[in-house]
C-alpha cells in the first residue's frame, strides 16, 4: 500500500512538474564577478539541490548596477556587490529581504560581519569574501620602495607606461583620495579639483584600464605594476609572476563582497538555498581557497589551505590604515561621476 501510494504521489508530482509553465523551481540565475567562484562548488550545489545554475559576469560594481537598472532586474536572482554598492542598491529599492529563519546557516555569519553599516543585521545580504585593494609591482622590473600609492599616481621612471589600473570608479577614486589625504565624498571644490588634476596627470603613465585582466597582465608581463585586488595578486604570484603586493603607508581599500537577494528574483527560494549553501564553513572555505581572499563565515578557517591562510596578501602589517569605499549622497556622487567620466575620455 505504501509503495502504491508513493507511486501515485510521484506520478502526480511529475505531471504537475511537466505542466508547470515556468519550470522556475529548477533554476537559479547568478550575476557575479569574473573568476570568483570555483566551478566544482557550483557543480556540487547543482548535484545536491537539483537546481541548474547559470552565471553571468561583470567587471565592476558600477557596471552591475547600470545593467540591473537598465532592465536586468527581475532576470537575476542574486548578485555579488561590494559593501558600498549594497548600501546604494538597498537605498534604491533593488534588493529583496529575507529572515534569519529562512536561512538555516545564518548563525554561521562571523559576528564582526553581522551588523554591518551597509546592511544592518543582514536583512538583504550574506558575506561572500572580503579583502583589500592596493597595488602590486613586478620585482624583476622595479626593486625600489613600494610603500606609497605614488607608485600608481606618481610612478618612478621604470614603471611609467607599464601600469594597469582597475576599471572601477569606486576603487580608483577612493585610492586617489587616500593618496591625497582628502576625505571620500568631499564636496570641497578645491579638494575635488586636486583629485581630478592628480588623476589626469597620472593617466599618461598608465598602460591600461582593466579589472578582469588585472592578474593576467602582471603574469604576461604586459604590465609591470598594477592596482589590484589582493587575491588576484596572490594568484599572479602562484602562477609564477615575481610580484609583491603593497600595503601603502597612506592607506588602502578594504572591502567585503556580499551575495544579495535581488528584488523580483524569479527563483527566490532557490536563491536562498544557494546563499545558505555558501554559509556552510566548508563551502565558504572552498571559495576562499579558490579566490585567495577571506571568508566572513565562522568555522571556515579550519578548511583553509596553508598557502591561503599564511599568504602575505592576506596578512597586512599591524596598524596600516584601511578604508571602506563610502557611498556618497546623490548630489555628491554626481561630482565624482564627472571626475571619472573625465578620466576615462
Amino acid at each position: 500500500m505504501k509503495r502504491l501510494l508513493a507511486a501515485t504521489v510521484l506520478v502526480a508530482a511529475l505531471a504537475s512538474f511537466h505542466s508547470s509553465p515556468a519550470m522556475a523551481e529548477g533554476t537559479l540565475k547568478v550575476y557575479h564577478w569574473f573568476e570568483y567562484i570555483p566551478q566544482k562548488l557550483v557543480d556540487r550545489f547543482e548535484a545536491e539541490s537539483g537546481i541548474d545554475v547559470t552565471i553571468d559576469t561583470y567587471d565592476s560594481n558600477e557596471a552591475m548596477l547600470a545593467s540591473l537598472k537598465a532592465g536586468k532586474l527581475g532576470e537575476y536572482d542574486v548578485a555579488v556587490p561590494g559593501d558600498y554598492m549594497v548600501e546604494i542598491m538597498r537605498g534604491e529599492g533593488l534588493l529583496d529581504s529575507y529572515t534569519a529563519e529562512e536561512m538555516p546557516n545564518f548563525g554561521n555569519i562571523a559576528p564582526q560581519w553581522l551588523d554591518v553599516p551597509f546592511d544592518p543585521g543582514r536583512k538583504h545580504s550574506i558575506p561572500y569574501q572580503w579583502g583589500s585593494t592596493a597595488f602590486s609591482v613586478n620585482r624583476d622590473v622595479f626593486k625600489g620602495d613600494i610603500s606609497s600609492l605614488g607608485i600608481i599616481f606618481n610612478p618612478p621612471d621604470e614603471l611609467k607606461g607599464k601600469i594597469n589600473v582597475l576599471d572601477s570608479q569606486g576603487e580608483v577614486l577612493a585610492l586617489g583620495s587616500i593618496y591625497l589625504g582628502i576625505p571620500q565624498c568631499t564636496q570641497d571644490r578645491e579638494q575635488l579639483k586636486a583629485l581630478n588634476d592628480m588623476l589626469l596627470a597620472a593617466k599618461p603613465h598608465w598602460a591600461s584600464f582593466g579589472s578582469d585582466t588585472a592578474k593576467d597582465v602582471l603574469v604576461s608581463g604586459d604590465a609591470a605594476a598594477g592596482m589590484i585586488y589582493n587575491g588576484f595578486s596572490a594568484k599572479a604570484r602562484a602562477e609564477g609572476a615575481n610580484v609583491e603586493y603593497a600595503f601603502p603607508k597612506e592607506g588602502y581599500v578594504v572591502w567585503m563582497d556580499n551575495m544579495v537577494l535581488l528584488k523580483d528574483a524569479p527563483n527566490r527560494s532557490n536563491a536562498l538555498k544557494f546563499m545558505n549553501f555558501l554559509l556552510d564553513p566548508k563551502n565558504a572555505a572552498e571559495v576562499t581557497n579558490y579566490a585567495a581572499y577571506n571568508a566572513g563565515v565562522t568555522g571556515a578557517e579550519a578548511f583553509l589551505d596553508d598557502a591561503i591562510r599564511n599568504s602575505p596578501e592576506n596578512n597586512p602589517p599591524a596598524g596600516q590604515k584601511a578604508e571602506f569605499i563610502k557611498a556618497c549622497d546623490q548630489e555628491t556622487q554626481k561630482l565624482y561621476d564627472a571626475i571619472w567620466t573625465n578620466l576615462k575620455k
